[in-house]
């Protein structure tokens, strides 16, 4: 009987201090840095700054802050892709976090937490991503969207345009969240412009139908978000879900996507929030990402 509960107690301390240790990582933000060879021999290389899954809300001083700061990287274009509200109330305060990146070009597309309010879940929800969605109360995101694009940066909710940055001609092709159904890829679809300099593909959730499609288009690089890089991971193994059809192997991080004329890369943010109903992160650190586009050998 002491055994039993000498080895109950050390379970229970040791229970007590993943969480506490699960809590404090959920607030050491991270900078990527990323290479991707994907540019024609010569070209100069593009920085790209990937943001993604901030689940932002009014009390988060220190993300706010930390996001703010990523302008010193001077970026050439940023791209948003999605979750970046977590509460009624926090349109000014994603606004004042990426206020020194709005003169940099960007885009953005929207998430499922963009459009609905967290709320508790069952974990074991997330080893099933065709289990019926539970949604929260809606949220003000035609607000986010219109001053996002007030500003400048391009609203890729199943749209397809061009941006200018620098002396280059960039095609953004991007779909509205595919976790809620709005994904309309047949819209946008086709190959790249040959006017363009490089294709960029953009959606919040990396369900597979996106990627893959994207992929047969030739699309050369895919960003996306959602996964939060499996957020409660094992070391030395990896992410056990995606909340989506993406392998786990590919939560985060860069990869490939098989296309019927070659492969095109993948990047997933492993995001830098989650939800408020669940703010742990375990060996899965929040992040943001500066992609660097170079020639490729």
């Amino acid at each position: 009987m002491r055994r039993l509960t000498t080895a109950t107690t050390a379970l229970g301390a040791a229970a007590v201090a993943g969480i506490a240790y699960s809590l404090w990582e959920a607030g050491q933000f991270t900078l990527r840095r990323v290479e991707v060879p994907l540019l024609s021999p010569g070209e100069r290389p593009l920085r790209v700054l990937h943001l993604s899954d901030l689940h932002l809300t009014p009390d988060q001083s220190a993300k706010r802050q930390w996001v703010q700061r990523l302008a010193a990287l001077e970026p050439d274009l940023v791209v948003d892709t999605g979750d970046n509200l977590a509460h009624a109330d926090a349109v000014p305060f994603v606004l004042d976090a990426l206020e020194p990146l709005l003169d940099v070009p960007g885009a953005f597309v929207m998430g499922s937490n963009d459009y609905y309010a967290p709320t508790f879940k069952n974990p074991l929800r997330y080893f099933n991503p065709s289990a019926p969605r539970v949604y929260g109360r809606p949220l003000p995101w035609t607000d986010l969207r219109d001053a996002l694009a007030a500003s400048g940066w391009v609203d890729l909710n199943n749209a397809r345009t061009t941006v200018k940055v620098g002396n280059r001609v960039i095609e953004l092709v991007g779909v509205d969240d595919p976790h809620l159904d709005r994904d309309r890829y047949d819209q946008v679809a086709g190959s790249p412009d040959p006017a363009a300099d490089l294709a960029l593909g953009v959606t919040h959730a990396p369900y597979l139908r996106v990627l893959d499609a994207m992929a047969d288009d030739e699309i050369p690089l895919v960003l996306a978000g959602h996964t939060h890089g499996g957020q409660v991971c094992v070391p030395g193994w990896g992410a056990l879900v995606t909340n989506c059809d993406l392998p786990p192997r590919q939560a985060k991080g860069l990869s490939r996507i098989a296309g019927p004329r070659g492969d095109s890369w993948l990047h997933v943010s492993a995001g830098l929030g989650c939800s408020p109903t669940a703010p742990v992160r375990f060996a899965c650190r929040p992040e943001a990402t500066l992609l660097t586009l170079v020639p490729s050998a």
